[in-house]
């Protein structure tokens, strides 16, 4: 069944959100502001482990970079798009939306613990790849992998943040579905270079939520997300030159 892999990791990350909840209640200060870090550290080695898989390869016996070009462009065109369109604004005029509806205005910490899981499950590379495979052959093990993690870490974030990362199941979901619906309609066009190259950069922001988590407020991450979109673009680009020529 196409999209059930992204109904799984919805209910697991609802799952792991209750459980957090649940105990964090018991949890001194000291110990939730140490269960941030180690959200940090864990988000940061995620999409560093993730960026390694796709910038290194081995040839001939020796350790190579590949795409580095790529990388580059994608993350300065994204930026610069991102910041023209400011789309950390809206996403956080999004969470306030939230947490308006939800009754929940009187948690300062909703918003940010909304917006960081939230970027933290929709832009990695199992989230894309997963939802890609679910919509081409109904194949829902990697987002039933990835639910695993999600549940496990946002137990975490809600422990130490709040109910605000609850909600992340929000826009999993929606961002999910919309990828699930479009590899289905779109096979033909999600080639293996595609998928990849938005795999990396997709990482590469995994990375940055990271470093968000360790210092707050260093990186607007949401202003970064259209990295994403111009590396799928690029790929898109470079294969009708090819044919072309």
């Amino acid at each position: 069944m196409i999209g059930l892999g992204t109904a799984i990791n919805i209910g697991l990350i609802i799952a792991g959100s209750l459980c957090g909840l649940a105990f964090g209640r018991f949890m001194k200060e000291n110990l939730k502001q140490t269960l941030m870090m180690v959200s940090g550290i864990i988000v940061l080695l995620l999409g560093m482990s993730g960026a390694m898989q796709y910038m290194l390869v081995i040839v001939n016996g020796t350790i190579q970079t590949t795409g580095p070009m790529l990388m580059i462009i994608s993350m300065v065109a994204g930026a610069v798009i991102g910041e023209l369109i400011d789309l950390n604004r809206w996403i956080t005029v999004f969470g306030d939306w939230v947490k308006a509806k939800t009754g929940n205005t009187g948690d300062p910490q909703f918003t940010h613990a909304f917006i960081t899981a939230s970027l933290t499950f929709t832009v990695g590379a199992m989230g894309v790849l997963g939802s890609i495979q679910d919509g081409l052959t109904g194949n829902y093990q990697t987002l039933l992998l990835k639910g695993i993690l999600d549940g496990i870490i946002v137990m975490v974030m809600v422990s130490s943040m709040g109910k605000g990362a609850l909600f992340s199941f929000i826009p999993v979901g929606i961002t999910q579905w919309i990828i699930t619906a479009m590899a289905h309609i779109a096979a033909p066009l999600m080639t293996p270079s595609a998928i990849d190259n938005l795999s990396y950069v997709g990482s590469i922001l995994i990375f940055c939520v990271g470093i968000d988590l360790i210092w707050p407020g260093k990186i607007r991450i949401a202003n970064l997300l259209p990295a994403i979109f111009v590396a799928m673009g690029l790929t898109f680009l470079l294969l009708v030159i090819w044919i072309i020529f």
